[in-house]
C-alpha cells in the first residue's frame, strides 16, 4: 500500500508536486503550533483552577480550624466553671436555692457565661442542659432536660461528639431558629459522685463552619462527608453529584493534607479538592466544574482549525496557479523532449531565455546536435566493425590452415612411430584451438582445466623434470563458468616464478571448495614461495596500489586475472594469495556459484536504467 502511494506521488505533475510540498511546509508548522498552543492553553486553564481550588481549600481549612478551636475552648471554659458544676450537682441531688441565691447565681455566673458567648461572633450559642427538669432555666445559658429532648441529636442513644446540619428546635413553639442549620459539639458533664449532671451544647451555624457549602460562585459547590457516610450539602448543594462523591470515597483517599486534582467525569470536567478533618471525623469536598471554560477553549480550537483549513485551500490554489505559470517554459521544453522520444531529432527549442530554464533549453539543443553527430559517427563505426568481422573471419580461415598443417605433421610422426612428437603436436593443436576460438569470454572450469593439461604437457617437453597436476574439484564447480584464460596465467606464474628455479619433480595442486554462496578454486605449488615483503608487494600490485609495467615477475598476469574477474562478477570477487618462503604459494580464486560471468554488471546497468 505504501509503495502504491509512493508511485502515485511520482506520477503527479511537477506543478502538483510543488503545490503539495509547499502546502505541507505551510500546514505542518501551523498544525504543530496550533496543537502546542491550544494544549498549553488547556493545561494552563486546568493548572490555574487547580491553584485556585488549592488556595480555597487552604482558606477553608484555616476557617474550620479556627471554628473548631473556638468551640473547644468555649466548651472547656464551661466545663471548668465550678459554680455551674456545683449548681448542676445540686439540681440532681435535690438541693434547693433561695430566690436571692438564684438571682446572685444568674447575675454573676450566668451573666459571665453569656458575655463570653456574645463576645465570640462565630458562635451561634452555648447551652447547658441539666439532667433533671427540676431546674430554674436561665436563658440563654441554662435549660432543663425536657428542653434538650426537643433537639434532634438528643434522640440518639448516646449523645456526644459532633452533630451536623440540624435545625435548632429548643423553641419549636415559637419557630425560632428553624431557618438556620447548625453544627454542634455535644459534651456530657460528668460528676465523680453523681454521674452525668448535664450536657454542654456548643453550637455554630453550618455556614460559619463550612462557608464552602454556601458559596455563591457559579459552577462551584461543596459538601461535608462524615466517616459514617452521611453527606451534607449547603445552599449551593448539588445532590445530583452524590454518586461522584461516593465514587471518590470508594477509592484510596489521603487522610493528611489537602489533595487537589483534575478529573473527567463523563462529559464533565472537574477540579476536585478534599481535606480530611480529624477533629470533625469527616472530609470536606470542594468541586469546581470547568466544563464550560474548556468547552469554550475547544470551540476556539475547532474554529482555528476551520479557518486554517479554509486558508490552506485558498493558498493551495494560489500556489498551484503561480507554480504553473512559472513552469510554463518548462512544459514547453518537456513537449519538445516528448517529440524527440517519438523519433523526431530535428526538434529545436526556440525562445530560450536567460534563466535556468533557458539554459536547460540551450543545453538540450546542443545535446540533440551532438546526438545527430554521434549517429553519423556510429554509422561509420558499424562499417568499420563489419570490416573487422571480415578480417577476423579471414584470420579464422588462416587458423584452420595451421590446424590442417599440424594434423599432417602429426600423421607423419605417427607413421614414423614418433608418438611423443605426435602427442606434443596434439597438445599444441588443442592450445591453438582454445586460444584462437571465436567465442565469448565465458568458458566452463572443466574447459579451462583441459587447456591447462595441454599446456603442462608441452611444458614437460621443454624441461628436464616432471610437473604433475593434481585435481580435487567437485563436478558442480567444473560446470561453473569463468572468464576464459583466468586459471592458466596462475599456473604459468607458478611454473616460472615458483617451480622453474628449483628444477625438480613437483606438483601443482588444484582444489575446489564451497564457501556459502561462493566457490573457491585453489592453485597451490610446492615451489620456492615468497617472503612476507615480496608477498605484500605482490598483493599491492594485484590491487593496483603499485604501478605495474611490462616484463616478467611483476604480477601483471595475476592483476589481469583479478581485473577480469571483478569486471565479470563484482568487487567482492577476485584472487587472494598466501605463501611461505621455501614451502609453497597458494592462489585462491573466488567466484559466485551459479551465476554466469557478466551477469552482475548487466544487473547493475539495468538498475541504473530503471
Amino acid at each position: 500500500m505504501m509503495r502504491e502511494r509512493v508511485e502515485h506521488v511520482k506520477g503527479l505533475k511537477l506543478n502538483t508536486k510543488f503545490t503539495l510540498v509547499i502546502t505541507i511546509f505551510v500546514v505542518v508548522p501551523i498544525v504543530v503550533l496550533g496543537t502546542v498552543l491550544f494544549r498549553n492553553m488547556e493545561t494552563t486553564q486546568i493548572n490555574e483552577n487547580l491553584t485556585y481550588m488549592q488556595y480555597t481549600m487552604e482558606r477553608n481549612r484555616d476557617n474550620i480550624q479556627t471554628c473548631v478551636d473556638s468551640i473547644n475552648m468555649t466548651t472547656q471554659f464551661f466545663l471548668s466553671d465550678k459554680a455551674l458544676l456545683e449548681h448542676l450537682r445540686g439540681v440532681l441531688t435535690g438541693e434547693t436555692m433561695t430566690a436571692s441565691e438564684k438571682l446572685a447565681f444568674y447575675n454573676t455566673n450566668i451573666a459571665s457565661l453569656k458575655r463570653l458567648v456574645n463576645n465570640n461572633p462565630l458562635l451561634y450559642g452555648v447551652r447547658v442542659y441539666a439532667s433533671d427538669d427540676n431546674v430554674q432555666e436561665m436563658m440563654p445559658i441554662l435549660y432543663s432536660r425536657s428542653r434538650m429532648m426537643k433537639q434532634e441529636w438528643a434522640k440518639t442513644e448516646e449523645f456526644s461528639g459532633w452533630y451536623y446540619n440540624y435545625s435548632d428546635a429548643i423553641f419549636s413553639d415559637l419557630n425560632v431558629g428553624r431557618d438556620q442549620k447548625v453544627v454542634s459539639l455535644i459534651t456530657p458533664i460528668a460528676d465523680y459522685g453523681c454521674g452525668t449532671t448535664g450536657v454542654v451544647e456548643a453550637t455554630m451555624t453550618m455556614q460559619s463552619m463550612f462557608p464552602a457549602l454556601f458559596g455563591t460562585i457559579e459552577n462551584e459547590w461543596g459538601c461535608f462527608v462524615t466517616d459514617n457516610g452521611d453527606i451534607y450539602f449547603g445552599d449551593n448543594g448539588h445532590e445530583s453529584y452524590e454518586p461522584l462523591i461516593l465514587e471518590e470515597l470508594s477509592g484510596e483517599m489521603e487522610r493528611s493534607g489537602i489533595q487537589t486534582y483534575y478529573k473527567k467525569n463523563g462529559d464533565k470536567k472537574q477540579v476536585i479538592s478534599y481535606l480530611y478533618i480529624k477533629e470533625l471525623k469527616g472530609t470536606l469536598f470542594c468541586v469546581q466544574d470547568i466544563t464550560e471554560s474548556l468547552t469554550r477553549l475547544s470551540y476556539m480550537r475547532n474554529l482555528f482549525v476551520a479557518v486554517m483549513a479554509g486558508l490552506v485551500i485558498i493558498l493551495a490554489f494560489l500556489i498551484n496557479y503561480t507554480v504553473t505559470h512559472l513552469l510554463g517554459e518548462f512544459y514547453g521544453i518537456l513537449k519538445s523532449i516528448r517529440r524527440v522520444q517519438q523519433g523526431d531529432l530535428d526538434v529545436v527549442i526556440k525562445n530560450c531565455g536567460n534563466d535556468e530554464m533557458g539554459e536547460l533549453g540551450n543545453q538540450i539543443n546542443k545535446m540533440l546536435e551532438h546526438i545527430r553527430l554521434l549517429m553519423a559517427d556510429n554509422i561509420k563505426r558499424e562499417v568499420l566493425a563489419k570490416n573487422s568481422e571480415i578480417r577476423a573471419l579471414q584470420n579464422q580461415i588462416n587458423a584452420h590452415f595451421i590446424y590442417n598443417v599440424l594434423e599432417s605433421v602429426k600423421m607423419m610422426a605417427e607413421i614414423d612411430e614418433e608418438y611423443a612428437i605426435s602427442d606434443a603436436i596434439t597438445s599444441l593443436g588443442k592450445l591453438l584451438r582454445y586460444s584462437m576460438r571465436w567465442v565469448s569470454g565465458n568458458v566452463k572450469v572443466e574447459e579451462e582445466l583441459e587447456y591447462i593439461k595441454d599446456y603442462l604437457s608441452l611444458i614437460n617437453l621443454r624441461v628436464d623434470y616432471e610437473i604433475y597436476l593434481s585435481l580435487n574439484i567437485p563436478d558442480l564447480i567444473l560446470k561453473q563458468e569463468i572468464p576464459k584464460m583466468s586459471l592458466q596465467p596462475i599456473v604459468e606464474n607458478a611454473i616460472y616464478h615458483g617451480i622453474e628455479e628449483m628444477a625438480e619433480d613437483t606438483n601443482i595442486y588444484m582444489k575446489g571448495v564451497f564457501d556459502g554462496n561462493d566457490c573457491i578454486i585453489e592453485v597451490t605449488d610446492a615451489g620456492k614461495g615468497m617472503s612476507e615483503r615480496e608477498l605484500e608487494h605482490l598483493r599491492k600490485r594485484i590491487a593496483g596500489e603499485v604501478e605495474t609495467s611490462g616484463g616478467s615477475g611483476n604480477g601483471i598476469g595475476l592483476k589481469n586475472v583479478q581485473d577480469r574477474i571483478r569486471m565479470s562478477f563484482g568487487e567482492g570477487y577476485g584472487i587472494s594469495i598466501a605463501s611461505m618462503e621455501g614451502c609453497f604459494t597458494k592462489v585462491m580464486v573466488r567466484i559466485p556459484y551459479g551465476r554466469q560471468s557478466g551477469q552482475n554488471n548487466v544487473s547493475k546497468l539495468i538498475g541504473k536504467n530503471e
